[in-house]
């Protein structure tokens, strides 16, 4: 999902996910209308997602960060803290580190929102410019990673501005502009589209 800034895109993942209140319109999830229904409802349902702006627990490792996002998905609180170690999440935990190629630093302070999205097994993840900032080697890390969850069979939605990454990644691209969709299609037919070309460059006089 592409579009200039302020076009709606992260006010469109804050709707699904339940974080704003959709004024208008449905949000559907397998067959179920799941509109208006409270985050922690959808993040149970299957719906991961990042943020912009990175909310973890600086105070704890990386391993810790990756073992508390399964919270949601463990019962009660007093549940969560007696199990937040437990063997089997550990091991999930070390797995991903490992997916990720960063095991070697899970007991260091945590820089990371995407392994913990990974961590509750989301059928749909959402991510918000997640090469944000990412020198290349990372980003090309990240891209490699995004393409084998996508083939083990993970719906991933991309937000993002780096227009290399969009066209190697994307097999399919939603452009948005002032909160409406203008087009939508393969990258070779968004290159092309001049709709999407004024967007982002300006109409001509």
């Amino acid at each position: 999902m592409i579009g200039p800034n302020g076009s709606g895109k992260t006010t469109f993942f804050n709707c699904v996910t339940g974080s704003l209140k959709c004024s208008a319109g449905k949000v559907a999830f397998k067959g179920r209308e799941i509109t208006n229904a409270a985050p922690d409802a959808i993040y149970r349902m299957g719906i991961g997602r990042t943020f912009q702006l990175i909310e973890l627990f600086p105070g704890m490792t990386v391993l810790e960060n990756m073992l508390l996002a399964l919270q949601e998905r463990q019962g009660s609180m007093l549940g969560r803290l007696f199990r937040i170690r437990e063997e089997a999440n550990e091991r999930q935990a070390l797995e991903l580190l490992e997916f990720l190629r960063i095991a070697h630093v899970q007991e260091e302070l945590a820089l990371l929102d995407f392994g913990m999205v990974m961590m509750s097994k989301p059928d749909l993840i959402l991510l918000d410019e997640p090469t944000c900032g990412v020198e290349i080697e990372m980003r090309e890390q990240m891209m490699h990673h995004i393409k084998e969850l996508n083939k083990q069979g993970t719906t991933i939605i991309v937000i993002e501005h780096n227009m290399d990454v969009v066209m190697n990644l994307c097999t399919r691209i939603v452009v948005l502009d002032t909160g409406e969709k203008i087009a939508e299609g393969s990258p070779r037919e968004i290159q092309n589209n001049q709709k999407v070309i004024d967007a982002y460059f300006g109409a001509e006089e």
